[in-house]
């Protein structure tokens, strides 16, 4: 029985502009700390070895701290590492993995694949890695990997890739995408007994055959993964194949695609739906927010989300389709008169007619209310 840790898309070095400085530094150090998880997760399953499949860093420019503090992480963990350069880091004249920060830092049982040849890692059992060697190449390097090799009778043979495959892919003829049918083939000749991927970001089952798998990234990145935060822990047997997910992630991408707001209580409803969040400050939300609120159920709105911004990781606002529409409390206590009140008057009759008058009538009085209340 073969038992490992397979990993990808680490991403060290990864920034988010929509974060603040304090939680950007708290969100780089979770990428570290989760390689010490994994290293303790790898020693508490008994694995044999670790894969990471791809884009361990975020790309060949990341500075020297973030290498160092990879490899000083990297020294915790107790079995070999095996890295594959993948289309954020590949192994090109620039790679970090050329760089003398990693060479000289980089502790023994980590070993970088640099090419497509088969590496004997224990007795019986073999992996064969395809690095990318550029960010853009014409093929995917798994391609030729796979087409090279003879079956691999009375060895386990596991195989390391990157990229999108083409069951997956919105676009089946873009470069760089891997064949499933091919990969499948090769395994049922058995060139390969199993396919560790990276690339894509959400632990994902490619195929029928419960060998070629997505680890995910171990910790998400953005609020379009939907199983991020894994890794899996993979046994190979003489005829089967068992795997499964272990969650690590601490961080959460959490997006609303459409939060409809038209009165007091739909507002109270959102108010209570943040509120209910846990672990805010390791949490990011995005909130498309749609509908038609009165100036004062505005202003409260904004009370609610400022006080969210103060515990949240970071919260991002979408709320161009909101319409704020005044109503006759809001002006109740404005105290406008005269040529004001006048003003006022004719622009809420523009906001009841239709086309571009209405729009400009309705954001001349919306300043106007804001001014009046920044006065009050």
């Amino acid at each position: 029985m073969i038992r490992f840790l397979h990993s990808s898309d680490w991403q060290l070095g990864m920034t988010r502009s929509f974060l603040s400085e304090d939680t950007q530094e708290r969100y780089r150090q979770a990428r570290f700390d989760t390689i010490r998880t994994i290293g303790q997760l790898a020693r508490d399953e008994k694995c044999q070895f670790m894969l990471v499949c791809g884009d361990a860093f975020e790309s060949n420019q990341v500075d020297r701290r973030t290498v160092a503090r990879a490899m000083e992480a990297l020294k915790d963990i107790s079995v070999p590492v095996y890295i594959l350069p993948g289309n954020h880091d590949p192994l090109n004249a620039a790679s970090v993995y050329r760089s003398s920060t990693f060479l000289d830092r980089k502790p023994a049982h980590v070993h970088v694949i640099e090419n497509t040849e088969i590496i004997e890692i224990a007795d019986g059992v073999e992996i064969v890695g395809a690095p990318w060697m550029s960010k853009r190449p014409v093929t995917n390097p798994l391609e030729d990997a796979v087409d090279a090799l003879a079956p691999a009778y009375g060895v386990c043979r596991i195989c390391m890739g990157h990229g999108g495959v083409d069951t997956l892919a919105p676009d089946q003829t873009s470069a760089g995408i891997i064949s499933v049918a091919d990969l499948e083939r090769a395994i049922t000749e058995e060139k390969m007994h199993f396919v560790a991927l990276g690339d894509r970001h959400s632990l994902t089952m490619v195929g029928s055959s419960n060998r070629i798998w997505y680890s995910g990234t171990p910790e998400s990145t953005d609020f379009r993964e939907t199983d991020s935060g894994y890794v899996q822990i993979v046994e190979i047997g003489d005829s089967e194949v068992n795997r499964r997910g272990v969650q690590i992630g601490q961080w959460r991408f959490i997006e609303r695609e459409r939060i409809d707001l038209n009165g007091a209580d739909d507002v109270e409803v959102l108010r209570k739906s943040l509120e209910d969040i846990e672990n805010k400050d390791r949490t990011i939300v995005r909130l498309n927010i749609v509908g038609s609120l009165t100036l004062t159920l505005s202003s409260a709105l904004q009370q609610h989300l400022l006080a969210s911004k103060d515990v949240f990781g970071a919260l991002d606002i979408r709320d161009d389709s909101l319409l704020v529409l005044p109503d006759d409390a809001d002006f109740e206590n404005l105290g406008f008169s005269g040529f004001a009140d006048g003003t006022v008057q004719q622009l809420r009759s523009k906001m009841a007619e239709d086309g571009d008058e209405s729009i400009v009538a309705r954001e001349a009085l919306m300043l106007m209310l804001r001014l009046a209340r920044e006065l009050a």
